[in-house]
């Protein structure tokens, strides 16, 4: 698409508060590094483009993504958004175009056609109502085949979950902690995505899965004789043991991950 096209794209969104810290989102971007969905939808296309959407008032993460993607995807280009001018301008300022660049844009994506859309901390500061109609709009400008992944995370990355969203649906939901922190898997509730954080209640099946994860955590609590990552691999075992489906792997538990189908912890 021509450049003049691009720049007449209407930004869509609300400014975010913009806080950011080097590394915050280095969680996301070591599954985005190894994820095959992820890999899938980057592969099926010549330089595939990616889009980090509200990166805030400081680049950084932007770059890590790019740094990151290119150990996997040496062809892959990084498109940095933002809707205020001031932030889009400090991202020129370290762009590499073609494999870095940055734009003002929002919900449209700048009239670009990414395979991966990357939106951190962005619809936390919206309202529930408004993540299906945010969802869609970002969807309908993805290429086919392509993902969304929503998440949120706490100011140092410590604490971080993301949507997986595809053009038929939300896929799955992620949650990774570091887990030599971590008091219970519970007090992830407060960094769950902008369609879940409102869910953690009884009769809820995200409140399911955090109250048996919680079970879990204090069953395998022996387990701590052998370091906090052992703690958590067995919680993850235990939890797959008591019939909740879990997608991700062994290798993905003692990084602090779970995964598991949308279907499972859906609002009701």
């Amino acid at each position: 698409m021509a450049r003049a096209q691009l720049k007449r794209a209407e930004p869509l969104g609300s400014p975010t508060r913009g806080t950011t810290n080097p590394n915050r989102l280095r969680r996301v971007d070591r599954w985005l590094v190894t994820d095959l969905g992820v890999r899938r939808a980057l592969r099926a296309e010549a330089s595939p483009l990616v889009v980090d959407l509200g990166y805030g008032a400081s680049p950084v993460t932007t770059v890590e993504l790019a740094t990151r993607l290119r150990t996997a995807v040496p062809d892959v280009r990084v498109l940095g958004l933002e809707l205020d001018p001031e932030r889009v301008a400090a991202g020129e300022a370290v762009a590499a175009p073609p494999a870095l660049e940055f734009r003002r844009g929002g919900f449209e994506l700048a009239g670009s056609k990414p395979a991966v859309v990357r939106a951190f901390n962005v619809l936390r500061q919206y309202d529930e109502s408004d993540v299906e109609p945010s969802w869609r709009a970002m969807l309908e400008r993805i290429a086919p085949g392509g993902l969304l992944v929503d998440g949120t995370c706490d100011e140092i990355g410590r604490l971080c979950t993301w949507a997986t969203v595809s053009h038929r649906g939300p896929v799955s939901l992620t949650l990774s902690c570091r887990v030599a922190s971590l008091d219970r898997p519970s007090t992830v509730a407060e960094r769950l995505p902008k369609a879940l954080i409102h869910r953690n209640f009884p009769g809820e099946r995200i409140h399911d899965l955090l109250s048996r994860l919680d079970q879990c955590w204090a069953t395998a609590a022996p387990f701590s004789a052998f370091g906090p990552r052992a703690r958590w691999t067995e919680t993850v075992r235990l939890l797959a043991a008591s019939g909740w489906p879990v997608l991700s792997r062994p290798a993905r538990w003692r990084l602090g991950e779970l995964t598991v189908p949308w279907t499972s912890i859906a609002p009701r």
